[in-house]
């Protein structure tokens, strides 16, 4: 495997991915369970009793869900490998709980074994019981389903791999990703200052050179 990053030809236009249809067989109790989740309701249209579309958008997501009657031929709970990225696992995790949503442990993949008798996801058919020893980032999962057996994942992303993200282009979707990720800076700065031996009083850009490497998967300031 490799981790090549392939420079992509000059673009022309751009195509951003915004939609991803799901199909259910009860349209009021979907529009209900994701409701609950907390995500944001944007439409709910009919025409007369043959045609139905809901749209729905996580928090901070730049895409969204739509579900309804006549939008799909797929059969419902056919929808399978559906990632939610999430900074900070066990957050997600005890949110969905608070909501009365069943969600699985924590879980990781096992090293370079892929073959295996679980649920398949991106590192194959063997979940490890717990997050990430290492807590290396997109390394640790967690799965849950909608009423119709629709399948989501979080996965845990702090620093982004080289060339997903320009540092330029810094942003958060959430305070909640914002928070997290200053968290992690005041962390490592505070094993900075040990290093030092002395207070940073510069660490306002310490902090902001932390933040901007990691969210564009460049090295950490030591």
């Amino acid at each position: 495997m490799t981790n090549a990053i392939e420079t992509p030809r000059a673009r022309t236009l751009d195509m951003k991915l915004e939609i991803v249809v799901i199909p259910v067989s009860d349209v009021d109790r979907a529009k209900r369970f994701y409701g609950d989740l907390g995500w944001r309701l944007d439409a709910d249209f009919a025409a007369g009793d043959d045609f139905r579309v809901i749209q729905f958008t996580p928090p901070g997501s730049s895409c969204s869900v739509i579900f309804g009657k006549n939008v799909t031929a797929a059969a419902p709970g056919s929808a399978q490998g559906l990632y939610l990225i999430v900074s900070d696992l066990e957050a997600a995790r005890d949110d969905l709980r608070s909501r009365s949503v069943e969600i699985s442990e924590a879980f990781h993949g096992a090293g370079d074994v892929y073959a295996g008798t679980d649920e398949p996801y991106l590192f194959g058919r063997l979940r490890v019981s717990g997050p990430d020893p290492d807590h290396g980032s997109y390394r640790s999962f967690a799965s849950f389903k909608d009423p119709d057996g629709n399948g989501w994942l979080f996965q845990e992303i702090t620093t982004r791999l080289p060339g997903r993200i320009d540092a330029e282009g810094t942003t958060f979707a959430t305070t909640t990703d914002l928070v997290a990720a200053l968290q992690r800076a005041a962390a490592a700065h505070g094993e900075h200052e040990k290093r030092t031996g002395q207070h940073d009083a510069d660490w306002a850009n310490w902090y902001a050179d932390y933040i901007v490497r990691e969210q564009a998967g460049k090295p950490l300031p030591s």
